[in-house]
């Protein structure tokens, strides 16, 4: 961040010839961008690759069940 803002800012002793300038004033934009498509893409293949847990969503449909018996036991009504 300091070093992008020293940049763009120019100090009078340091003169950047004008392609430089005009890509380093939209940089810290492009960044950002840059960083949203990887968590995007990230995210999409994270999901795509997924692995479905059949057991572990058996074993806890089993615990819901149990755990509403025990409620129903106790006198609770929903």
């Amino acid at each position: 961040g300091s070093a992008w803002a020293a940049l763009a800012l120019a100090p009078p002793g340091l003169r950047l010839p004008a392609p430089y300038r005009q890509a380093l004033l939209p940089l810290p934009v492009y960044l950002l961008v840059a960083f949203g498509c990887y968590s995007l893409a990230t995210v999409g293949y994270r999901l795509a690759t997924f692995n479905d847990c059949e057991e572990a969503a058996a074993e806890l449909q089993e615990h819901i069940s149990a755990a509403r018996e025990d409620l129903r036991r106790r006198g609770l009504r929903f």
